[in-house]
Formats: structure tokens, sequence, C-alpha cells
């Protein structure tokens, strides 16, 4: 109750995205329903499921890591810059990161893709903006690395990983939902900027 009376938003969005995720793991069904075909949407159909796909996981792993980056710095987010910018900033992550997506394979009809990764991305970004030199601490990594530093390396490894990897994550979820959150925060937060580099200078 406590984190729903700081955060409304973002408490209402984890326990929704945990709910239909776990009934899509029990409900198969779920899956082609919600997830985003790409070759579908770009001939006008299913175009909700760039929305609902980010409303579903692939496994109990996938659905932790979202959900625990989500937890990390939503609920943060949400009272720097407030509920209903929260809220907007979130949807526009799940609709704008999977949009490149839908162009980029758009001929192929064997593609899907579902996760919150886009818009848990958005979220992580403009926390970033609001406060780079935070630590972020990595599975397995000590240290904590400043927030601006996994910033950059983020975005390089998933616009690398984009063109050249193998694996069936969607990289370019991750790295335009990151620059949804960047572009957002920039426009919706007046003075945003000078505080990031205010405080990345240390000055006051």
């Amino acid at each position: 109750m406590e984190y729903f009376n700081i955060a409304p938003v973002a408490s209402v969005i984890f326990v929704f995205t945990i709910i239909t995720s776990l009934y899509a793991f029990y409900d198969n069904g779920i899956y082609g329903k919600f997830m985003l075909h790409p070759y579908s949407v770009s001939k006008g159909k299913n175009v909700y499921t760039l929305i609902t796909s980010g409303l579903i996981h692939a496994d109990w792993m996938h659905l932790f890591f979202n959900m625990f980056t989500f937890v990390a710095f939503s609920f943060k987010l949400e009272r720097l810059m407030g509920s209903w910018q929260f809220g907007l900033l979130y949807f526009l992550g799940l609709v704008l990161s999977d949009l490149p997506t839908v162009f980029k394979h758009k001929d192929n009809f064997h593609y899907n893709s579902l996760g919150a990764s886009g818009a848990v991305s958005a979220v992580l970004f403009s926390y970033i903006l609001f406060n780079p030199m935070s630590k972020i601490y990595i599975m397995f990594i000590p240290i904590g690395i400043p927030a601006v530093a996994f910033g950059v390396i983020y975005l390089i490894y998933c616009a690398y990983a984009s063109r050249n990897s193998r694996d069936h994550i969607n990289h370019d979820a991750h790295f335009f939902g990151a620059l949804t959150g960047l572009i957002f925060t920039i426009i919706f937060v007046p003075g945003i900027i000078q505080n990031f580099i205010s405080m990345l200078t240390g000055s006051n």
C-alpha cells in the first residue's frame, strides 16, 4: 500500500505486468494474441500488440530481469517526474521502441517479439538524466558503475548487437526505448539538461 501511495502508476504497471505474464505462462494461447508480429502490424492488423507485447514475457528469467530493473528505478522516477508524466513515458516507451522492429521485420512472417524491455529501458535512461552519477550494480560485478557510464556502454552494446548478434533478443527495442526515455525527459522536464550537467560537473 505504501508503494501505491508513493508511485501509483508504477505500482499498477508492475502488478499488472506480472499478472498477465504469469497468466501467459499457463495459457500459451495468450502469446499468439499478445505478441508483436511485425508482419501483421505493417499490414494494419493487430496494431494493439505494440502495447500488449509489453505485458507478457518469454520465461521466468525474462520477467525477473525486466521487473527487477523496473522496480529499481520506476518508483523513484515517478516521484521525481510526476505520475502522469511517468505513465506517458512508459506508454511511449512500449510503442516507440517497437516501431523500428516493425519496419525492420515487416517482411518476415516468422518474426515475433515480446517483453517490456523497451519501456523499461525508457525508464532507466530517464532516471539516468536525473541521477547521472548514481551507481548501477550489475550481477557478478562487485562495484557500482556510474549511471551515465553504464548508459553509454549500454547504447553502444545495443547498437552493435542489433547488427551483429544472432541471439533472439530484440536489441532494437532496448536501444530505441532508451532514446525514447532520453528525448521524453528532455522535452517534458524543464531544466533537466542543466541538472544533468551540474551533477556531472559537481557544480550547484
